[in-house]
């Protein structure tokens, strides 16, 4: 059954609790004002704090979907597709935690509750956005050339976390081959593999957050920024509001169903991130360099960069961000927050410490 166009859009977004699904959320009442967002959230890694946050800085008011407690394996998605008649699914969530090396916990998280989404969707007709990650690639051939990661390099991820992310991939495949082999159409499902997202909202990720976030936060406390040696460390930094943005794209009508990269198709090395740090906050702060340890060396991602030319093609998708120019803008917005919270700033200017 088609949703009643005379009706509000209704959308249900899955992780809306979390980072980039709090800045998702906000931004579908942004555009759509009378619209209704189903948040679906475990807490897990989520909060209400999120919400609140990103409702605030888009200025759309408070929240006023409806918000519902529970992990996305613990619904049953047929009747609940049929019955909100949704205008789409986005699908963030997820353990985005690199570090989680149960492989049970990770894939009945993250893996085995997707085909439930995706077959409820499909056969609804709801067009289905999910995340996927960067992580899929682990470190393919370009990351040695140093050239953008075009989608069919992935499939050799380095920890868990890819691995649970990749079978989704997978799992989206054998259905479109199963469409092409019976002469249907493929359902508007679109994969996006995100690259290093970093933006306001992710102070809660702890231990997750981007380095733009750990890195401002160290300089603002007045110590000195800490990489890994030498610091030339190269990663696709895409800036949040863009990441939304991708993300909507691929629930329009008339995209191409698909896996697509979204990133900023751009590499930022872990110096350059210091040096626009350095330059929003009129500091000088010098890195702390030191050594990886040796249990990360094999899984680590040394270089990433996201081949963004079928998005373009496929999504009508096209960054908007400078990653340089949306770091310092975030800095800033980093230091503002703190100012207004009453913590310290302690900013190492070369002639000592200002507060």
């Amino acid at each position: 059954m088609a949703p009643d166009p005379s009706s509000p859009p209704v959308y249900i977004v899955t992780g809306g609790a979390g980072f980039v699904g709090s800045n998702l959320v906000a931004e579908l009442y942004r555009r759509e004002p009378h619209a209704h967002v189903y948040v679906v959230d475990d807490f897990r890694s989520g909060t209400h704090a999120n919400l609140v946050g990103a409702m605030d800085r888009a200025g759309v008011g408070p929240f006023r979907g409806t918000l519902l407690a529970d992990g996305v394996g613990d619904l049953n998605w047929q009747p609940a597709i049929e019955g909100l008649q949704p205008r789409a699914v986005f699908h963030l969530a997820a353990i985005t935690d690199t570090l989680e090396f149960d492989e049970v916990k990770m894939l009945s998280g993250n893996t085995e509750p997707f085909g439930d989404i995706l077959e409820a969707c499909a056969s609804a007709g709801v067009p289905l956005v999910y995340a996927s990650s960067a992580a899929t690639y682990g470190t393919p051939p370009q990351s040695e050339t140093r050239t953008p990661f075009p989608e069919s390099a992935a499939g050799s991820p380095q920890n868990i976390y890819g691995f649970s992310k990749w079978l989704m991939d997978v799992e989206l495949e054998r259905w479109f081959a199963r469409c092409d082999a019976e002469g249907e159409a493929r359902p508007h499902v679109v994969g996006l593999r995100y690259f290093n997202v970093f933006g306001p909202g992710e102070g809660r990720k702890g231990k997750m957050a981007s380095m733009v976030w750990h890195l401002t936060n160290q300089i603002l406390d007045g110590g000195r920024p800490r990489l890994f040696r030498s610091g030339e460390h190269e990663r696709d930094q895409v800036f949040v509001d863009d990441v939304v943005a991708c993300t909507i794209a691929g629930s329009r009508p008339g995209v191409t169903p698909g896996v697509y990269n979204c990133g900023s198709g751009r590499t930022t090395s872990f110096n350059q991130i210091v040096e626009a740090i350095n330059e929003a906050l009129g500091a000088s702060a010098e890195p702390e360099y030191f050594d990886m340890p040796d249990a990360m060396r094999s899984t680590y991602q040394h270089y990433t960069c996201a081949d963004m030319s079928a998005a373009a093609e496929g999504l009508n998708h096209r960054p908007s961000w400078s990653p340089m120019d949306a770091m310092m803008r975030y800095a800033r917005h980093i230091a503002s927050a703190r100012r207004e919270a009453g913590m310290p700033i302690k900013i190492e200017t070369g002639q000592g410490a200002s507060s």
